[in-house]
């Protein structure tokens, strides 16, 4: 999952150039290949087995990324507004994706599609070198994201939770946060109880 808050990026177009210093001539043709979407809470944005065919900005609303193991639900990441996000081996290899993304409110993004922005880095250094950034910082968010669900106690990661992402408290359900966090709800009960 590409994930990523970027202070300061009000949109698509706003991100492309805090990452990189594109042309007015690529951020004319960028803007001309953006186009928005509206889920409602509830509507999966991406389902399991489908292929991700776009890049999307959170414009408005909040989104998850999970899978399910047997009967388990498994949330990988919360995407609240001003994030971008895909699901990065479907969308980069074109391949099922083995996630499904759902919309926990109504929610606006701003998509790119992947064909489109193959042709922008092709002709456009600038385009490039944001990919080559946003895909970076994808990968050191994996790369925390797995340790941290690998290393981490319950309590632990739940204080993480809190510093990284307390604003989304109020925002998600819990049992939605125990997914996030690998645990049971009696488990976040515990939690909640003693901190």
């Amino acid at each position: 999952m590409i994930s990523h808050q970027f202070p300061g990026a009000t949109d698509f177009l706003n991100l492309v150039s805090l990452l990189s210093q594109p042309e007015s001539e690529t951020e004319s043709l960028l803007a001309s290949k953006l186009f928005e979407k509206k889920y409602r809470k509830g509507e999966l944005i991406l389902e399991t087995g489908q292929v991700c065919k776009q890049i999307y900005f959170v414009d408005s609303g909040l989104v998850k990324t999970f899978f399910y193991t047997g009967t388990r639900e498994f949330i990988m990441r919360f995407f609240p507004e001003g994030h971008m996000f895909t699901v990065l081996d479907s969308f980069l290899l074109q391949q099922p994706s083995s996630y499904s993304v759902l919309a926990l409110e109504d929610t606006t993004v701003t998509c790119l599609n992947y064909d489109d922005l193959e042709m922008l880095c092709s002709r456009y250094h600038s385009m490039e070198t944001f990919y080559r950034k946003l895909l970076s910082l994808a990968a050191v968010h994996m790369m925390d994201r797995i340790g941290g669900t690998l290393e981490e106690k319950a309590l632990v990661a739940y204080r993480k939770f809190l510093k990284e992402h307390g604003s989304l408290l109020q925002r998600i359900s819990l049992a939605d946060l125990a997914s996030y966090l690998g645990i049971t709800q009696v488990s976040l009960s515990r939690i909640l109880a003693v901190k």
